[in-house]
């Protein structure tokens, strides 16, 4: 059974969902319906294809596929599926899979109902005019309520769902209606005007043997082996070797036609030749403009990555470009710390972002790597009108040359049940929170929007949110405008030298209490030495918090028993005077554990 080429027998679409909704289950469904993966090989999630995404039970890389359906009316389609990830962390992922769609699935749970997340994935799908299908998914749960979900869809997203799909994904419950909906409710691609190749990247990943393999979506003209092809944005040109698509793993096909989704390997080295969102042409027939890539994210957090082993540096900077090849929200450039030696400043989108990269980095590289604390980009403003970003604690200027601070602040969007309204608002005024407003989605679910600066919420402020709503709140922000505000610098000292690594830019408020969680933490994890050791936080010249860790004790009159008690006065002084001496020249080695200890500490 082979699908006849033509574009209107084509189907690009995505799969749109708040984490845990069921969206790499449906996938899996899919592929067993249209019989692209065997019986046999079929294992759950198969699209989530990383150890860490089947370890976690989330999908953290969008990942194409490429299906033949036959419908109904007797005619073959190609369905192309990007499975894209549900965590706010990875909305870059979801925008780079909506721009090589036409069509979105927005899978939701017939329990939770709408969540924050659905919100802010399908509003991106809007923003791209996208043609949104609702699935209303888990109908098989006894405490499943479709209808009332259906209304919810209409109040929450102002979408029609009264045609929506009622679906059981683990069961398999009528998986064929979605297929065919699909058909009628997903437009084809649209016609190419013209037969120049133009092509959009929206992904990559580096092939230890052919190199970087490029993944795209054909919007005009074709791609075939052999053609000599020119990337836009770098004016870099290289001869096709290898197209194909994903069926779900590599499958070299003749060529890729308009509307078609998959890959080319063309012996591509250099990873900096690719960027995500570029647009691929033909060298000697040149499209005029390129097609309309997708927004550049910026990073919004900031943290360290040092190998443990100097020598390693190479290679984490190797492994580091390649990762960034496989995911462009990664921000990579390289400085020095006192304590740690050479590595890099990289920007993430949140936290679970830098987690996951830390995790591929020790996994998948093999490499032992320390982060520092992360933070966030705060603009000073000196006295003589000139404007820095700052977002590492080494590089705060002297204080009495800034004129004023300022800090990012975020949108917050959070969905909960209407019961833990109170322990929210508690949170968010912990946090510095400002309600903006409330709004009631049915009999039982609040959406509260907040605006929050962005260093609370980038530690541990999902963690407390699930926690306080027992698992039902959902959280998603967005990027507000900067605020003045009274930022200072907490310095760590340790046998009164300056850590730079644990030193960190914090709101005057929270300074002392942070100060005073690090001390007790770096009091627990460094070990005792023969002499005392302070260790203090600092706020410009002021102490507001110190812990002292003991000295290792000899008893040095062990050897008198009885006579003179000036024999005994005569050794403790001695001893005294060489712990004085040793206290002058002696110099505390900080273990590498306990700079992950803090950082959980905090």
């Amino acid at each position: 059974m082979s699908f006849q080429y033509d574009q209107k027998f084509i189907r690009n679409f995505s799969i749109i969902a708040h984490i845990d909704h069921g969206k790499s289950t449906l996938a899996d469904r899919l592929l067993e319906l249209t019989h692209t993966v065997e019986k046999r090989l079929m294992q759950e999630q198969f699209l989530d294809n990383m150890e860490l995404e089947r370890e976690r039970g989330i999908t953290i890389k969008a990942r194409p596929v490429t299906m033949e359906y036959k419908a109904k009316d007797g005619h073959i389609y190609q369905f192309n599926l990007i499975d894209t990830p549900g965590h706010v962390d990875f909305a870059y992922e979801v925008s780079r899979s909506l721009a090589a769609c036409e069509g979105a699935l927005l899978v939701v749970d017939s329990v939770q109902g709408v969540q924050a997340q659905t919100l802010a994935n399908v509003h991106l799908a809007i923003a791209r005019n996208l043609e949104i299908l609702p699935v209303i998914n888990k109908i098989d749960l006894p405490a499943a309520d479709p209808e009332a979900i259906k209304q919810q869809i209409e109040t929450v997203i102002g979408l029609d769902a009264t045609n929506a799909v009622l679906i059981s994904a683990k069961t398999g419950l009528n998986i064929a209606a979605v297929l065919e909906r699909i058909l009628i409710d997903i437009p084809s691609p649209k016609p190419a005007e013209d037969t120049l190749l133009r092509a959009l990247v929206f992904d990559s990943h580096y092939d230890a043997y052919r190199g970087v393999m490029v993944y795209i979506r054909v919007v005009s003209g074709e791609i075939t082996k052999k053609s000599l092809i020119r990337f836009m944005a770098t004016q870099k040109t290289f001869e096709v070797n290898e197209v194909g698509v994903f069926g779900p793993d590599e499958r070299p096909v003749e060529q890729l036609r308009p509307g078609e989704v998959g890959y080319f390997v063309a012996n591509i080295k250099n990873t900096a030749d690719v960027k995500i969102g570029d647009t691929v042409t033909l060298h000697k027939f040149p499209a005029s403009n390129p097609l309309p890539g997708f927004k550049v994210i910026s990073p919004v957090v900031f943290a360290g990555l040092y190998p443990i082993d100097s020598s390693d540096f190479e290679a984490v900077r190797d492994a580091l470009y390649k990762l960034q090849l496989n995911d462009s929200a990664l921000h990579v450039e390289q400085e020095s710390s006192l304590a740690l030696g050479f590595g890099f400043r990289c920007g993430f989108l949140g936290l679970l972002h830098l987690e996951i990269v830390f995790e591929r980095l020790t996994r998948e590289f093999d490499l032992a790597i320390i982060t520092t604390a992360p933070s966030v980009i705060y603009r000073f403003t000196l006295n003589n009108g000139e404007v820095i970003d700052i977002d590492n604690p080494a590089r705060y200027p002297d204080p009495s040359h800034i004129e004023f601070v300022e800090e990012p602040w975020v949108k917050v969007h959070i969905m909960a049940p209407s019961d833990y309204l109170g322990a929210i608002m508690t949170l968010c005024m912990d946090k510095r929170g400002e309600l903006l407003r409330t709004e009631s989605m049915g009999a039982s679910q609040l959406l509260l929007t907040y605006a929050l600066p962005m260093n609370e919420i980038i530690t541990d402020f999902n963690d407390k949110l699930k926690s306080i709503t027992r698992g039902y709140g959902s959280f998603d922000y967005e990027p507000d405008i900067y605020r003045k505000s009274d930022i200072i610098k907490l310095e760590i000292r340790v046998n009164e030298e300056p850590v730079d690594a644990f030193s960190c830019l914090v709101h005057r408020t929270k300074a002392e209490n942070k100060g005073r969680a690090i001390c007790a933490k770096l009091k627990e994890v460094i070990p005792q030495q023969l002499f005392k050791v302070p260790i203090q936080a600092a706020i410009g010249g002021k102490i507001v918090s110190r812990e002292t860790i003991s000295a290792l004790t000899k008893n040095v009159t062990a050897k008198c028993y009885g006579g003179d008690i000036t024999r005994k006065r005569k050794l403790w002084e001695k001893q005294k005077e060489g712990k004085k001496r040793m206290k002058e020249i002696g110099k505390v080695n900080i273990p590498q554990s306990a700079f992950m200890e803090v950082l959980k500490a905090e």
